[in-house]
């Protein structure tokens, strides 16, 4: 039989065989740490005589009953399918089977706290793991009810989609089972279970149809003190309400609930009305405001996902696109509106567009509308494409349909698709519709072609300094070659008073490869011209020769930081397409970095410094910069306003860029409290990053991680810890890391995230030229053998991007070359080569400069 992997083919074959009336789940939670039990009845309808199959992984399958006749479990199940055959009319099918906990956060993750030793289950299954836990057609078009019945320990909270039961406590034991109604018809990857001693807090709010829906926000007990849940309550109702005003559509479930649980590959998951996020959103110690504005963001993202994806869902994974792009806008759109966080497009534009803008000039870029063929298609397809790319087009279309005829067309489609399952052109003829436009031309253009346009001003001025010519060009890569139409702004900005200001702006459509504006004619040029101001369209931003030493010169001058964060993304598309020298980036930065007001335009940027300063400046000039930019980020730091964001941000940093001895000593003495910083306390979370930030120069020992683990014997600290000893600068330390996850598979996920991110933290990167060899070794085997959450994350995570060398790139390029199969794996490696290419490009840049 065929492997886990399940194609569009054989999804649409069985699609047409099959329709699922209902599904009853047994589980018992009782059996060990290994297994639980899985009884699934699942009654669905057929063509009779035909044959088709069942998902289910499993550990042992016990029994398979087919309509009263028990089938022989060797012989119609592999551990991964249960073919049927000789099927009737009406069926009705029971699996009984040990299903495996997973450490991977795919399935029924299971996870142990180090401070209380309790034991916490949560599941997740988008996109194909609720097979995991029981049988079950697994395909988002085979929607069907669900009814759970789950047996636990009694003192367990219990959250699945359906409110949850009084618990029926079971003779002789301590444990109880809860008996869940059925929901509504859903499909399989947004049903959800979360089982264990969680904290939890409880509320309510009415919904606009008059209904109570009751709330719940849960944790982990040991995190409890530290979950503020009246915040979190409080963006959800306002979430509600803009979501139920603009959709003119009632919350469809219900009840809501929210699980902050321990392990999670994600940000958050739309579980129909159990949702579960990252415990990264429980903040035990200071974040930065970017953090903060991020998890409002997620909670109205989870939220919007209740009615795009949950009560209307895709047809297949090929509009996943759709999904996860609708939420992203309309989680931005509700964060800036209903929110006090109003500069949230500001924060879009910093980060998911860099995202989008990044994803979309790899080799592997793709159409919006991606073609899927099987599950390791979406596997990978999980991308700055599929989320932010989409948000932006999203974006454009709202801006080029209007804002009211746009939710016209949403609330429509809802009220036409309930509960129903959808393609994109659905959708679209609603909006068209709404609007009076055909829709077909700018989907064609947008959503069926890749790549990313580059917009550069032509502007002519008399002696006067009059416009006497202005044209907007277009231009494309030459592998992805399409002319869009885009709909934009043109932003005048003038120095006044010390304070570059917007006096003039007008918005137009702009098409074809040169587009002039007449409405400029005329005007004085102004000190700077920002194309995409406001940032409407989807475009990269070019500025013109004058407008460009304005921005450098007056960067932190902007009043608009919507405008300076359009700047920032200029110069760096300018500086990774090897256009401007890394090394004015990074003095660009460093010469404005301080002045910046918005949070996560400062964690974007220096998230950018770090890379510019260790792989596109040329390497020559490394140490120097290093040392630079380590020098002049605490002296930014020292100065900056006492308890600041920026302050704090500056901090980390300058920990995490540390090179020199007196950049060591700095931070050991901020450390141990010998120097301090007026309003930044060193709370635990800070104390792990700056010992990182010791281990990173040799400067701290395998006791001194064992010592901080001590005093931190958390999850966190586990995780904190993991990563130290992984950045230890020497050969020894980097190859054991990685052996030591490729040797065993025993580490959950989130330790072996965190020591991929410490392997590949190094000031020098020569030690990391051991483990070229052992990586492109190991690589194929884990692919086909690991989960996929783990494989993704050693391919990824644990190349050795640093060296951004020619030899990294031929011993790359050679993998690839002798390694044709497997797609999705070609497709990260191919990822991996692209940016150590840009590397190596930016470097050549950097050195012609002479800078």
């Amino acid at each position: 039989m065929p492997g886990e992997n399940l194609t569009r083919v054989e999804a649409q074959e069985r699609a047409a065989l099959i329709a699922v009336d209902n599904y009853d789940v047994t589980l018992d939670l009782t059996t060990g740490p290994e297994l639980f039990r899985s009884e699934t009845t699942v009654s669905f309808t057929a063509t009779p005589g035909a044959s088709t199959f069942i998902d289910a992984i499993t550990r042992t399958v016990h029994s398979v009953t087919l309509n009263g006749t028990e089938l022989d479990p060797a012989t119609v199940s592999d551990g991964i399918r249960i073919q049927l055959d000789n099927l009737a009319a009406e069926n009705v099918l029971t699996v009984v089977a040990d299903a495996i906990y997973t450490n991977t956060g795919e399935g029924l993750h299971r996870f142990v706290d180090p401070v209380d030793d309790e034991v916490y289950l949560y599941s997740q299954f988008e996109v194909p793991d609720s097979r995991r836990m029981f049988a079950v057609f697994e395909q988002p078009d085979l929607k069907a009810s669900f009814r759970f019945t789950v047996t636990a320990p009694a003192k367990w909270q219990m959250i699945s989609n359906s409110p949850t039961p009084e618990p029926v406590a079971v003779d002789g034991t301590d444990a109880a089972t809860w008996s869940f109604a059925p929901t509504p018809r859903m499909s399989s990857y947004i049903t959800a279970l979360v089982a264990g001693p969680y904290s939890v807090v409880r509320s309510e709010l009415t919904s606009r149809d008059g209904r109570t829906i009751p709330l719940g926000v849960f944790s982990r007990a040991s995190l409890a003190e530290y979950l503020d849940s009246d915040y979190i309550f409080e963006k959800t109702r306002q979430g509600f309400a803009y979501f139920e005003e603009k959709f003119d559509f009632a919350y469809p479930f219900e009840k809501y609930d929210q699980m902050f649980v321990p392990e999670f590959n994600a940000g958050a998951m739309e579980n129909a009305g159990a949702v579960t996020f990252t415990e990264a959103y429980v903040f035990r110690s200071k974040v930065t405001d970017a953090m903060r504005e991020r998890r409002v963001v997620t909670i109205l993202h989870e939220l919007a996902h209740m009615w795009f994806g949950d009560l209307v869902t895709m047809k297949w994974w090929n509009d996943l696109w759709l999904n996860e792009s609708f939420a992203e806008w309309a989680s931005t759109m509700a964060t800036a509106e209903a929110t006090e966080w109003t500069e949230a497009w500001t924060t879009f534009a910093a980060m998911e567009k860099s995202w989008a803008y990044r994803q979309d000039q790899l080799p592997s870029t793709h159409p919006i509308v991606a073609t899927i063929n099987d599950l390791e298609d979406v596997l990978v397809n999980f991308d700055g494409i599929t989320y932010a790319k989409g948000g932006s087009v999203l974006k454009q279309l709202v801006a080029w349909v209007g804002i009211d005829a746009f939710f016209t067309g949403v609330a429509a489609y809802f009220k036409k698709n309930a509960w129903g399952n959808t393609e994109l052109v659905d959708l679209l003829s609603e909006l068209e519709t709404a609007s009076g436009r055909d829709l077909s031309e700018w989907s064609k253009l947008w959503l069926e072609t890749a790549g990313v346009n580059t917009l550069r001003p032509e502007i002519a001025t008399d002696d006067a300094g009059a416009i006497t010519g202005f044209a907007v060009l277009q231009s494309a890569a030459s592998d992805y070659p399409t002319i869009r139409p885009h709909r934009l702004a043109i932003g005048f900005y003038n120095l006044v008073d010390g304070v570059l200001r917007r006096t003039h702006r007008v918005e137009l459509d702009v098409a074809g490869e040169r587009t002039e504006v007449a409405e400029l004619l005329g005007l004085a040029r102004p000190d700077l011209v920002l194309l995409n101001d406001d940032d409407l369209a989807y475009a990269k931003i070019r500025l013109d020769e004058a407008s460009h030493a304005v921005a450098l010169q007056h960067l932190s001058a902007f009043e608009s930081g919507l405008a300076r964060s359009l700047v920032w993304g200029s110069v760096w598309d300018a500086t990774r397409d090897g256009e401007s020298p890394a090394s004015d980036f990074v003095r660009l930065v460093l010469g404005n970095i301080a002045a910046e007001t918005e949070s996560t335009t400062i964690r974007t940027v220096l998230g950018q410094l770090a890379l510019a300063t260790k792989q596109y400046v040329a390497p020559a000039r490394r140490a120097e910069t290093l040392r630079t930019v380590g020098d002049t980020l605490w002296e930014l730091a020292q100065a900056a306003e006492e308890g600041s964001d920026v302050q704090f941000q500056l901090v980390k940093a300058f920990a995490s860029l540390a090179s020199t001895p007196e950049h060591v000593e700095t931070v050991r003495a901020l450390r141990d409290g010998v120097i301090t910083l007026v309003g930044l306390e060193i709370d635990t979370d800070l104390r792990w990053e700056l010992l990182e930030g010791l281990v990173l120069n040799n400067a701290a020992s395998d006791a001194d991680i064992d010592a901080a683990l001590a005093a931190d014997n958390t999850a966190n600290g586990q995780q904190s810890a993991a990563r130290a000893r992984a950045t230890f600068p020497t050969s020894a330390a980097k190859l054991a890391a990685f052996n030591g996850l490729v040797e065993s598979d025993t580490a959950p996920n989130m330790i072996v995230r965190h020591t991929a991110l410490g392997v590949v933290h190094t000031n020098d990167p020569a030690p990391l030229e051991a483990l070229v060899a052992p990586y492109f070794a190991a690589i194929a085997d884990l692919w086909q053998n690991r989960a996929y959450a783990i494989a993704e994350t050693i391919v990824v995570d644990m190349y050795p991007a640093p060296l951004a060398s020619l030899e990294l790139a031929e011993a790359t390029t050679a993998w690839l070359a002798a390694n044709p199969e497997v797609p999705a794996l070609r497709r990260l490696v191919g990822e991996n080569l692209a940016g150590v290419e840009r590397a190596l490009a930016a470097q050549a840049a950097d050195a012609a400069a002479g800078v």
